[in-house]
């Protein structure tokens, strides 16, 4: 069975001069302030759609690859995972970077990363990023 999310946005004024809200469907989160400055001049001004983005990443590939390190029989105590994403103005989303550290008993690094990768290549919203020029991964066992 297919679940639908939504989200909206609302936006006021021109593109570098206006601003806007974005709310999360599921009122999980709402009003989350937008303006161009954050997005294309000083990522602490606020959020971006390209932030929403690299949220959506690192949930997902988080989620993917737990899911591949319980199916191998390795699976994770602890992931922690950050995805970056460049946004070059006239260009968009330029590059991807996932780094992820695990807490995963049984598993050797070779494992880790193949694993890793999987995840990388195959969770849905990496799918969905597929026309980014390039995702890059940095995948580490914890001590």
């Amino acid at each position: 069975m297919a679940v639908e999310h939504t989200a909206s946005a609302t936006w006021e004024g021109d593109l570098t001069g206006g601003s806007g809200t974005v709310s999360l469907g599921s009122e999980a989160a709402g009003g989350i302030p937008l303006t161009w400055r954050a997005r294309a001049e000083d990522a602490s001004a606020g959020a971006s759609p390209e932030e929403l983005v690299a949220a959506a990443l690192a949930s997902c590939f988080s989620m993917a690859l737990s899911h591949g390190l319980a199916e191998g029989g390795t699976p994770a105590d602890e992931l922690k995972t950050s995805a970056t994403v460049t946004f070059q103005p006239g260009e968009g989303i330029t590059k991807i970077a996932l780094r992820v550290r695990g807490r995963v008993p049984g598993i050797d690094d070779a494992g880790f990363q193949e694993a890793a990768e999987d995840a990388k290549e195959n969770c849905p919203v990496s799918k969905a990023l597929a026309a980014v020029p390039e995702i890059t991964l940095v995948a580490e066992l914890a001590g």
